[in-house]
């Protein structure tokens, strides 16, 4: 069998995808089947580079969760396992799946149980996934959420990139237990990749996303919310593409900004012609100012991150 790749992160090192429970067989007519597994865990893990620990509630692990990349056509087995040590249950939902909702999204699983299903990614794009127990906007708020990429069937549908990151946009609150906060919108923070300011190199372990001058960059975002839309902007710089959803039919060209939904995704192009920093913000600045900034460097010579699309992943505990 040969093995997929989950572009997921632990302690900053890239990992195989069958390493977490995620391996892909030949399917019909050149699709596949892959068997991914995730871990619905409650468990601490670190969100700023001075090392502040929150108990988030995740999918193996980490917020976001791993990163799921399939191509359009092929068939996803999930499995959802529910850690021996958990106090809550919890459940799964797929963008990217058109599925009986009753049958396969509302089940949720307590420690030790386990929930199955199958669907096929009919559609491309860059979709989000969540945990849909209740109260929802808690489950989202703690960390369980995470992107599936479903690349087009056709590779010539859009421009080849030399550089892909995703990015993933939530609030923060810092008492999780809160849950009228989150329901009044009063959030601590507004983050990228489950990380205040992470790709921002001016605070503590902040380390920015580096490119190669003339790459096309291609970030898959997901705003998982769970209130606030997103309104991403390059600054110094133009988006030459956005595709809506991340389907490379929905293709806007020369945007400044481009709005967000939570629960949405959109997959944005941008070519540099020039050595420099250029940070990528939402253009709401009450969330960019308390941490969704990631600045992109753009030199000769950047840093080779070996496959991995979301960097530093969490950071070291």
């Amino acid at each position: 069998m040969q093995r997929f790749r989950l572009l997921a992160s632990t302690l900053g090192l890239a990992v195989l995808l069958g390493a977490s429970g995620c391996i892909t067989m030949p399917g019909s007519a050149g699709a596949k089947v892959h068997e991914v597994t995730f871990t619905a865990m409650e468990t601490e893990i670190v969100v700023d580079g001075n090392g502040t620990k929150y108990k988030a509630w995740t999918f193996n692990g980490q917020m976001p969760g791993p990163v799921v990349r399939v191509t359009e056509g092929d068939t996803v087995n999930f499995t959802l396992i529910g850690d021996k040590n958990n106090s809550f249950p919890h459940s799964m939902d797929f963008h990217a799946a058109e599925l009986d909702f009753l049958k396969n999204y509302h089940k949720t699983v307590s420690a030790g149980e386990t929930h199955k299903f199958t669907f096929v990614a009919k559609k491309p794009g860059v979709f989000f996934y969540h945990c849909g127990a209740s109260p929802m906007i808690q489950h989202v708020a703690r960390g369980m959420f995470g992107a599936i990429i479903v690349d087009p069937k056709d590779a010539n549908a859009w421009p080849k990139a030399d550089r892909e990151f995703v990015l993933v946009q939530s609030e923060f609150w810092k008492n999780p237990d809160n849950v009228q906060a989150m329901f009044d919108r009063k959030w601590d923070n507004t983050i990228f990749n489950g990380g205040i300011f992470k790709y921002h190199p001016f605070f503590p372990g902040g380390e920015p996303l580096e490119v190669k001058v003339g790459d096309r960059v291609r970030i898959h975002f997901v705003n998982a919310g769970p209130n606030e839309f997103s309104a991403l902007h390059p600054i110094a710089e133009i988006w030459d593409n956005v595709y809506e959803s991340g389907n490379p039919a929905n293709n806007l060209k020369g945007l400044q900004t481009y709005v967000v939904g939570p629960g949405s995704g959109a997959t944005f192009d941008m070519i540099v012609d020039n050595p420099g920093a250029y940070p990528v913000v939402t253009h709401s600045l009450t969330g960019a100012l308390r941490g969704a900034i990631a600045v992109v460097i753009a030199n000769q010579n950047p840093k080779d991150y070996k496959g991995q699309l979301m960097p530093l992943t969490p950071w070291n505990p």
